[in-house]
């Protein structure tokens, strides 16, 4: 929100107060940090004092390169959940120290310190690095921090009745020459935030706008720092767009609190954001296949899905997880949890015989928290109090989506038990993963949850987590801590301990592929290390070569998943069968089979990105690459793991740009080798793309021929050297995500060879 009309003049209809100078400094109850009492004018006589209001600004060590700022106006307000569910694996030790001097007033929270002007009359708090050379990241000067009243007031008394006044609080911190802003959940526009309001609000908006499925609090800066605002109430973010050099956040309410996270490296900083919110849960091996679905309005039943898993099989295109989309169900009965017996007539029995002929692994269905009016769960449902009410005691229903539907209360934990309860029943059928639609579109007005301490503002984004949660927790009690797989299409901060998560509803177009690379790109940035995408677009029927393109694309995700609106994603449908090797089914058939070779690398990249908060894919170019100022403006090209630079095609002839960063790449595919920094055009047919591998790498890759998903990481493998150096190394996992060993370069000798398996070969592509 604006709060200005230009740099001179306050917003029309908008009164707005000012933390003028810092008035009085001590400690905070603690003991972790100070208390700035800061009036919204300069106190020179104490008659200033009086009919003034006055900010409270809280700096604590959180812990080891992390502080803490909460901005508040009126202390007395109604601290109101949900919060976020915060260093869910147990809070570090903070250490804080305080020093003061004649220049100012220092916290210091390892790496970070924070650094109180200490010239009389003065506001400015500067956020800088705790070494020798101090260097600053970002700062909060005068006329920052403040509070704002909409419609504008003209006189204190007009405070006593609050209903109809709004009250916002905000911060702004400067933005340093050329520094560039990324992350704040999967959004589809501009990589570099710098320029764009941003509203950080849950809402089924699809890729093509300004909302997102996946807004994250959090946002990662190219000077070093991140920052993580602590709460799931509306946030509004004006990044350069009020003020050219300032970054301004506000909600509305009496409180603000973020913190600031040092990295100075953007590996740092996500790994202490993950300290934070938690850190990426584990996904099985077999969830890194190729996922097919029925597609949603397509006409299907038991007929149809067995055709398609027979035709991929007879292709040679191994299928590990079939979805079965919305109408699975019968029609204006969403989400009953129950199978139409109209057109599958025994699930369980399909479901067995499918896994039973080894054409697919696992399956997966849809669901989601609304009950339409129609199907018996509303009725049973609303009986027991398990649905969302108005405040008049209403069930809170309307006709956006489902005729009638109501919203489960997952505030209410009989309504928890009981929608497990359903979801049981389906993993007694055979169910072997969740996709967990919607969860954005939940009303905050008229509203009564069961929880009545909740405020409906801050349970609008917060639902994707406790509706997530849930699931994710059901599915691990079934079948084990990382056997448990959901694919969720919102979230919100925290959200990233219950992967995974895919793209929402793109278009079939060469735009609304690089739409979702962008969101891809700052999902990661926000600390969620597996995403995927409707292979081929969501809405419309895409041509051939889109469809092949976005194969391409999609198999080098972490996860790949063929679907679409109202065509079939089955490789035949698209291109009328065509059976040469340019072909649809040809085409996915090799990037498939990539995919499995490369999994000893990819499962193994896995474990890594779990530990440091990483994204697997896609994973920005800024992270690998930080000192290199092109890095932070890639958007139409990722990192699979920290090895591998995969660029997709977007044109039709085959064309692609793309940037190489320092160093001698080698071509995947045919060994070239090009030496960065710079960039390059190629053409490329539609079997390969410009696939590099980093230098100075051990790559291990399942042999030539290999199908399988899931298979003994360590034997019959074949490992390659890529301009590997002395100290580069490749950790060796199984099929459980169990480290087994390491291999590494000694001169020109690999070490840990003997830990290989049957026929292991080694080849030096690039030396």
């Amino acid at each position: 929100m604006k709060f200005r009309d230009g740099q001179w003049l306050v917003a029309e209809g908008v009164r707005v107060e000012y933390a003028e100078e810092v008035y009085r400094i001590t400690p905070t109850a603690s003991n972790k940090g100070i208390s700035l009492l800061c009036p919204t004018r300069k106190v020179m006589t104490r008659g200033d004092t009086l009919n003034l209001g006055t900010v409270s600004l809280d700096i604590e060590a959180a812990f080891d390169g992390v502080i803490s700022i909460e901005a508040t106006h009126w202390q007395g307000a109604v601290r109101r959940g949900p919060d976020f569910d915060l260093f869910p694996a147990g809070r570090p030790d903070a250490e804080a120290r305080i020093t003061k001097t004649e220049t100012g007033t220092t916290l210091t929270a390892g790496s970070l310190s924070a650094t109180v002007s200490g010239k009389p009359h003065e506001f400015n708090i500067t956020f800088h690095s705790s070494d020798k050379n101090g260097k600053p990241l970002t700062t909060l000067l005068n006329r920052s921090v403040g509070y704002a009243y909409t419609p504008a007031t003209s006189n204190p008394k007009q405070l006593a009745d609050m209903r109809n006044i709004k009250h916002y609080t905000f911060t702004q911190t400067t933005l340093g020459v050329g520094e560039s802003i990324h992350g704040l959940g999967e959004r589809f526009g501009p990589f570099n935030k710098v320029g764009q309001k941003v509203e950080l609000w849950n809402d089924d908006g699809g890729t093509s706008s300004d909302q997102a499925y996946k807004n994250i609090s959090f946002y990662l800066s190219s000077r070093g720092y991140g920052v993580f605002i602590d709460t799931p109430e509306r946030v509004e973010l004006e990044i350069g767009s009020e003020r050219c050099c300032r970054l301004q956040t506000s909600v509305e309410g009496q409180r603000l609190k973020w913190y600031i996270i040092h990295g100075p490296s953007p590996r740092e900083i996500l790994s202490k954001y993950s300290i934070l919110t938690g850190a990426p849960g584990g996904v099985p091996s077999w969830s890194f296949g190729l996922w097919l679905s029925t597609s949603f309005t397509t006409s299907y039943d038991e007929k149809t899905v067995n055709s398609f898993l027979t035709g991929m099989k007879a292709r040679d295109i191994p299928v590990e997880v079939f979805h079965f989309d919305c109408f699975w169900l019968k029609a204006f009965q969403w989400c009953d949890f129950e199978f139409d017996r109209e057109m599958f007539p025994d699930p369980k029995g399909q479901i067995s015989r499918l896994k039973a002929d080894g054409i697919v692994k696992k399956v997966c269905v849809w669901t989601n928290p609304y009950l339409g009016q129609a199907s018996a769960v509303f009725a049973e449902a609303a009986a027991k109090g398990y649905l969302l009410k108005r405040k008049n005691g209403d069930i809170f229903q309307w006709d956006l989506w489902q005729t009638g539907m109501g919203i489960v209360d997952f505030t209410n934990p009989d309504a928890c038990a009981w929608f497990v309860g359903c979801l049981e029943k389906l993993f007694d059928q055979g169910i072997d993963s969740i996709k967990t639609d919607f969860g954005e579109r939940i009303p905050f007005e008229d509203v009564q949850w069961f929880d009545t301490s909740v405020d409906p503002g801050r349970m609008h984004n917060f639902y994707a987590f406790i509706y997530n949660k849930l699931v994710y927790e059901a599915l691990q009690k079934r079948y084990g801590k990382n056997e448990a797989v959901l694919f969720a299409r919102t979230a919100t901060a925290g959200n990233q301990r219950f992967p995974l998560t895919w793209g929402g509803d793109c278009e079939s177009t060469p735009e609304a592929m690089a739409e979702s690379v962008r969101g891809g790109l700052s999902l990661g940035l926000s600390g969620f290390a597996f995403w995927s995408v409707d292979i081929g677009g969501f809405e419309g029927s895409p041509p051939p070569w889109i469809y092949k393109r976005w194969v391409a694309f999609g198999l080098l995700c972490s996860h790949s998943r063929l679907h679409g609106s109202n065509s079939y994603r089955v490789p035949w449908t698209v291109d009328d069968d065509d059976k040469t090797e340019e072909g649809c089914s040809a085409t996915l058939r090799k990037w498939t089979h990539l995919k499995a070779r490369l999994m000893p690398y990819i499962f193994s990249q896995a474990q890594e990105s779990i530990k440091g908060g990483l994204p697997l894919s896609l994973r920005a170019m800024c992270i690998e690459f930080p000192d290199d100022p092109t890095a932070w403006t890639l958007d139409r090209q990722f990192m699979l793991g920290d090895s591998l630079l995969v660029a997709p095609i977007f044109e039709e002839d085959g064309t692609v740009q793309f940037y190489l960063p320092q160093g001698p790449w080698t071509n995947f595919f045919s060994g070239e080798v090009i030496v960065g920094s710079g960039w390059h055009t190629q053409t490329h047919g539609f079997g390969t793309l410009p696939l590099f591998v980093r230098p100075n790498t051990l790559l291990v890759l399942g042999k030539e021929g290999e199908t399988r998903t899931v298979y003994d990481y360590t034997s019959d493998v074949e490992v390659r050297s890529y301009f590997a150096e002395d100290g580069a190394t490749m950790n060796l996992v199984d099929n459980q995500g169990n480290s087994v060993g390491k291999l590494e370069m000694k001169g020109s000798e690999i070490l840990g060879l003997e830990q290989l398996k049957g026929n292991s070969t080694v080849a030096v592509i690039s030396k």
